[in-house]
């Protein structure tokens, strides 16, 4: 009588800590990584347009110049010139932080430190020819991106990208005509859906 107390007492004690054991376990479950994207693009734009073209990280796309009042671009790009979606330059919450680094090492977007589109002519990213965030030749008339230069944003609605522009292309350029009729611009980035700042 007394041993078959003790094994009742021995199995309801293992059937405790099991079920200990299991809830510990669903109570604290492993972290999923985060629900980030990366992404390669292009966009043509006029050599000559007097009008930004736009951009969504969101969305993977172009926004059309329809929606430029709105929030559903995060940045925009008119010849050299890269503009984000607040303060002067439209009703979003952008900023932008450049940053001279390794863009595939960088992975945690900064909580603050970021940059703003004050008025038209001063900008949160530099295009000046001497400073800017590119490189030109004058007698080539190449245009490209500086090494190592990218661009860490807090988008429209709050989120977080980092862009990198891979090249700068002409489109219907013949020397010596002296402009193109367009320019493509390839860029590169990660876009973090859940508005957390892990890449």
């Amino acid at each position: 009588m007394k041993i078959t107390n003790l094994k009742l007492t021995l199995l309801s004690a293992a059937i405790v800590v099991t079920g200990m054991m299991s809830c510990g376990k669903d109570d604290n479950p492993v972290p999923t990584p985060a629900p980030s994207i990366t992404v390669t693009d292009s966009m043509k734009i006029g050599y000559s347009d007097n009008h930004y073209a736009f951009y969504s990280f969101k969305d993977s796309s172009r926004v059309n110049l329809s929606d430029s009042a709105s929030t559903k671009w995060d940045f925009g790009v008119r010849f050299v010139s890269i503009i984000v979606n607040s303060h002067a330059s439209g009703p979003g919450n952008a900023g932008v932080i450049t940053e001279n680094s390794i863009f595939n090492n960088y992975t945690t977007a900064p909580a603050d430190g970021y940059g703003y589109d004050t008025s038209s002519t001063n900008l949160a990213i530099d295009n000046s020819f001497s400073t800017g965030w590119y490189n030109y030749d004058n007698a080539t008339h190449v245009l490209s991106p500086k090494a190592g230069k990218f661009f860490v944003i807090k988008t429209a609605d709050g989120h977080y990208a980092k862009m990198e522009i891979l090249a700068v292309d002409y489109a219907n350029f013949n020397p010596p005509n002296p402009t193109p009729d367009s320019l493509v611009y390839k860029f590169r980035y990660t876009y973090q859906s859940d508005g957390s700042r892990n890449f």
